[in-house]
Formats: C-alpha cells, structure tokens, sequence
C-alpha cells in the first residue's frame, strides 16, 4: 500500500447511551442506541470501502455501538480497543493515529464527544460538497460519523491536513 494513495478515517461516536446507575465507563447503550448503531454500519457498509483497522474506546457504549455495527459489514477488521480513545482530546486522538502501521489505508476510530468532533473539525482543513455545512448543523449526535482523507504516512497526520469528504447522522 503507497503512502502516495489517499487514505480514509472515519471518526465514528458511539451511540445513545442508557443513565443505569453505574460509572461513566460502564454505561450501555440505550434502545434507540442498538437501532441507530445497526443503522451506521449499514450505511458505512454501503460505502464500499474495506477498513484495515478499527479503533474503539474500552467503554462498554462504544464496544456495543462497534459489535452492533461491525455486524453489518461484509469483512471485519482488525479492531484494537483502546483505553486511550476515552476521555481523549483531540490531540490526544490524533497522536494515537499518528502510531497507525502505514499498511493501513482506512481506519475507523469509534470514540466519544467531544473528543470525535473536535478532531473531525481539526484535522478537516478542507471539505467537499456539503459535509461541513451538515456536520456545523447537526453538531455530532449519538451515531454519527465523519470521513476524512488524507495523503501520506499516518505520522504525518495533523491539523488541517484532511479532507472531509462525508458526514452521516441517525434521523431523530
């Protein structure tokens, strides 16, 4: 796989989450949560494109929101659950996809807010189409996701040096 070849992120926020009295940490997905994180895979399965790598928080709502959704996808990736994604600002996001293998082209981060928007809106220095309008309107609900590209090694992966090409949230 060439460095030179565009590479696609996709920074996807777990879904709606439940309030049972447990940690943060623990929280499970809600009802309408399972619904709408079925429903994203489904549109990221739609997309065609085959991901080498999935990046999930270790919180018990994201690894629901990927099981439910990964489900929908003709291939499985490779998933690492990483304990570093929660609670993680955006730098913090992105120096954990700087360490990404280059023989990854296309990388899912399942994560939380305001991390996952934040970075959506950092390292998008440039969108297409309307993806930026729909992204600023809708904010970054519960299932929602952005694509991103960029050219070059992962290391070099910083502010402004994407693309966002895509945005997709459930309908409430």
């Amino acid at each position: 796989m060439s460095v030179a070849e565009p590479r696609r992120i996709v920074l996807f926020r777990h879904a709606k989450a439940d309030w049972p009295p447990v940690s943060d940490h623990e929280r499970p997905l809600a009802e309408r949560g399972r619904l709408d994180a079925a429903a994203a895979g489904r549109k990221l399965a739609d997309s065609g494109v085959a991901f080498d790598l999935a990046l999930c928080s270790t919180s018990v709502r994201t690894r629901e929101t990927w099981k439910l959704a990964v489900h929908e996808f003709p291939k499985r990736p490779k998933t690492v659950y990483e304990e570093r994604i929660y609670e993680a600002s955006p730098g913090e996001l992105i120096a954990l996809l700087n360490e990404t293998p280059d023989d990854a082209q296309n990388v899912l981060l399942i994560g939380h807010n305001p991390g996952v928007q934040g970075l959506a809106d950092i390292l998008g220095g440039a969108s297409e189409g309307d993806a930026r309008e729909r992204m600023t309107r809708r904010g970054f609900p519960a299932a929602a996701f952005a694509v991103l590209t960029f050219t070059g090694p992962w290391k070099s992966l910083e502010p402004g040096t994407a693309t966002l090409v895509d945005y997709w949230a459930p309908t409430e």
